[in-house]
């Protein structure tokens, strides 16, 4: 017997989702709360809209919650004030349902985090004042919390302090990374909010500045006399920060790891830096897993600073990657839980549930189209392409176009090869695949225009293309002919 006090949900479908609904729902077993799925008239359950729910869906609605197909052209505000029941955007795909009706307390709060990136730019030295400032913009776009002015050693940074009246004038916090002591005052005189980076010997650059130094030791892993510059440091009265350096794989890697694991153990309160660079940039991998993995670390050891920098193509990505693993670790680490199930977007080439369908789904809804319109979807067995009078499944692309009859067709044709080709290469790599939907990349691209889900999608190029044709068809064999008369015509 149902639990009284239990929580009903209504989920909205249409005609070809509605058995598969009912399957998912049905195989969830027992719930904590009571469904019911109501049809509200519509072929295809992405279609729906505000307007068809509020003259089909009954009223009153008995429910506590409404649960809407994740790409209908629905806003969940107007149909709550419409309705005076919650209405809330479920999942793109029926097979992320179950997660998405487990997950505690609504989706996961990636806001918060408590590491500071600084984003190196290394040719600092070769822009000019505008342009400094307009990469800071791109790399606090990505996440960027600072930005550091890199010095090149042998070459005279003549036009230093100007960079950096230019990036404090902008909003931006900025450190100075040299090697130089006189650089480094310099760069304090002018207004930099950190030095990179300082020693025992050295620390007195600072003096008279407001600028935090960051702390190496000398020689290089004395771990002794990191905690003598951080008690001079002390004594002066002034905020610093520690870094032990992190050291390439092959080169030490191991023991600097170590390194940051004692100097927490020695100084439990001290701020800390890691530069990731010599991982993320000495590697020949994909900087995602390498980030996520640092940034754990950093997690664990309570490390709330860190230097990045991307010289190498392949780690063009690398700022927005720590943006988005410092947030992931930091909502981990609240609810002591494990890395996953809070975002995807350091997933780049492989997705942990790469099929929204299995084969089996897609034969039955298969079977149920009539029109001519083609499907496209991606299951364990391959790529199946469908409509009413044809399904076939095949693991690439060209063996479909035989079947498809497009061979005088270039609009529909582009369009069928181009989303082809984007089906095999999500069936090759494992990744999820959504017909006129790019695939999902993560964070590895810089994300493009958001996409408004209460209202439909624009018709495509190719659409565009096929209706322009068909208008310019209709016009043509509408219009009278502008021929002059024959001798025949102007007999009476």
């Amino acid at each position: 017997m149902a639990d009284a006090s239990a929580e009903h949900i209504v989920f909205l479908t249409g005609h070809l989702a509605e058995t598969r609904l009912r399957d998912v729902l049905q195989g969830l077993g027992q719930t904590s709360f009571t469904w019911e799925v109501a049809n509200v008239g519509v072929k295809v359950a992405a279609l729906m809209t505000g307007a068809i729910v509020q003259r089909r869906l009954k009223t009153p609605v008995k429910a506590d919650r409404v649960i809407f197909p994740g790409r209908a052209g629905i806003d969940p505000d107007e149909m709550q004030a419409h309705f005076g029941v919650r209405f809330e955007r479920g999942p793109e795909e029926l097979a992320d349902l179950p997660r998405f009706l487990g997950r505690k307390g609504g989706a996961p709060d990636l806001s918060k985090h408590d590491l500071r990136i600084f984003a190196e730019i290394v040719t600092a030295i070769d822009l000019s004042p505008d342009a400094i400032v307009e990469r800071a913009r791109w790399l606090a776009a990505d996440g960027a919390d600072v930005i550091d002015v890199g010095c090149k050693p042998g070459r005279h940074f003549a036009h230093l302090e100007d960079q950096i009246r230019a990036l404090k004038q902008a909003g931006f916090k900025v450190s100075v990374d040299s090697g130089d002591p006189e650089e480094l005052r310099r760069g304090a005189l002018a207004g930099a909010d950190f030095l990179l980076s300082l020693n025992e010997d050295t620390l007195d650059v600072v003096d008279g500045t407001a600028a935090v130094p960051v702390l190496l030791s000398k020689p290089h892993g004395d771990l002794d006399s990191l905690v003598r510059a951080a008690r001079k440091a002390d004594a002066k009265g002034i905020d610093y920060m520690l870094d032990p350096v992190l050291d390439p794989i092959n080169f030490g890697f191991t023991e600097s790891l170590m390194r940051y694991v004692r100097i927490r153990e020695m100084l439990p309160e001290a701020e800390i830096m890691m530069g990731t660079g010599n991982l993320t940039e000495l590697t020949d991998a994909d900087t995602s897993g390498i980030t996520a993995t640092l940034v754990g670390i950093c997690t664990e050891l309570r490390i709330r600073n860190v230097l990045i920098v991307h010289v190498s193509p392949h780690t063009r990505r690398t700022v927005a990657e720590h943006d988005v693993a410092r947030r992931m670790m930091f909502a981990a680490r609240a609810h002591a839980e494990l890395p996953r199930n809070y975002t995807s977007a350091l997933l780049h080439v492989h997705d942990r549930w790469p099929y929204a369908q299995s084969s089996e789904d897609i034969a039955g809804l298969a079977s149920e189209i009539r029109d001519s319109n083609f499907r496209i979807a991606v299951a364990e067995d391959g790529i199946h392409v469908f409509n009413g009078s044809l399904h076939q499944v095949s693991d690439t692309a060209f063996p479909f176009f035989p079947h498809l009859g497009v061979e005088q067709d270039g609009a529909h044709g582009f369009y069928l090869g181009a989303e082809l080709m984007k089906a095999e290469i999500a069936y090759a790599l494992g990744k999820r695949y959504t017909q006129d939907e790019p695939l999902d990349w993560g964070c590895a691209v810089r994300p493009g225009a958001a996409t408004d889900r209460t209202r439909l999608a624009d018709a495509g190029h190719t659409l565009k293309s096929k209706q322009e044709r068909e208008e310019r068809k209709r016009a043509s064999d509408t219009t009278p002919d502008a021929s002059p008369p024959t001798a025949q015509d102007d007999t009476p």
